[in-house]
């Protein structure tokens, strides 16, 4: 009976420290991409099929003039809610991705909206880098506001 509890105290001990070490690693990463606004890439494809699945967030950092001549479909104008009410266009489930993107590969601008994001607390935010030329350039279609 005593080496049965002593097991079941190890397992619940090592369990709760994996646990732990999950939290503190999602704490840790949640800080870099509040604090430095990179964040990894995603691919023009698999972000397609976010959206299309209605699972993903997508930030259009490029600006009013650029998003009103044509943005990735379902984009949030980063510059209309920069200073207030990105907050409420954003779900409640802290976990979901959120994808934001400017011009392409050279461009940092994305960077803002990263840092926004992070800074309420969302935790699955990528950085799309062919940006608004790529997806025009592999053919995706543009919303126009």
């Amino acid at each position: 009976m005593f080496l049965r509890m002593t097991r079941l105290i190890k397992i619940i001990t090592l369990s709760a420290l994996a646990a732990f070490i999950g939290v503190t690693a999602a704490h840790a990463g949640h800080e870099k991409l509040a604090k430095t606004g990179s964040a990894p890439d995603i691919s023009i494809e698999d972000l397609k099929a976010a959206i299309e699945e209605g699972s993903v967030v997508v930030i259009d950092v490029n600006g009013s003039k650029s998003y009103k001549n044509g943005h990735i479909p379902t984009a949030i104008n980063f510059a209309e809610v920069a200073k207030g009410g990105l907050a409420d266009l954003l779900p409640e489930d802290k976990s979901t991705m959120v994808v934001a993107y400017c011009g392409g590969p050279s461009c940092g601008a994305y960077k803002k909206a990263v840092k926004a994001v992070a800074a309420l607390g969302y935790t699955d935010v990528h950085h799309l880098s062919a940006g608004i030329r790529g997806w025009k350039s592999a053919g995706e279609a543009v919303e126009k506001a």
